[in-house]
């Protein structure tokens, strides 16, 4: 079995590290549609706004779970480097195991969130051709 270095657990610092960058933005750009959609529906209490904000708030869940399972994993990695400093291998090698997976966990939340926003948005599509067909 090959040895764990420091430098393993080091190279997911750049990769989580863009990950939670898209992250943020993707949470940014929804708190700016849920404000534009407050505003909206509180001049209009239209049920489709209301439909768009429940969407938007599971988008949210799931872009906050994304974050705090890229987060542990980026901490867990941390851990890792310094279990393996205080030559604690076995037990790095469980925890960097642990952070690969945690990973792997929110990447798999931002797959179904991307599903989520891809129906919301044929959703919209759909309705566009039927008021064009009008």
């Amino acid at each position: 079995m090959e040895q764990l270095t420091l430098t393993t657990p080091a190279l997911l610092f750049s990769a989580i590290s863009l990950i939670m960058l898209a992250y943020t933005n993707r949470f940014l750009a929804y708190a700016a549609v849920v404000r534009n959609l407050h505003d909206k529906y509180k001049k209009d209490k239209n049920r489709v706004f209301m439909q768009q904000i429940e969407n938007l708030r599971k988008r949210l869940y799931l872009t906050r779970s994304m974050q705090i399972f890229g987060i542990s994993s980026l901490l867990l990695c941390v851990l890792t480097m310094f279990l393996i400093y205080i030559e604690q291998h076995v037990i790095a090698i469980w925890i960097f195991g642990l952070a690969l997976i945690l990973l792997i966990i929110s990447l798999g939340l931002l797959i179904r969130e991307i599903q989520i926003s891809v129906t919301a948005l044929e959703h919209h599509l759909s309705d566009l051709e039927q008021k064009e067909g009008e």
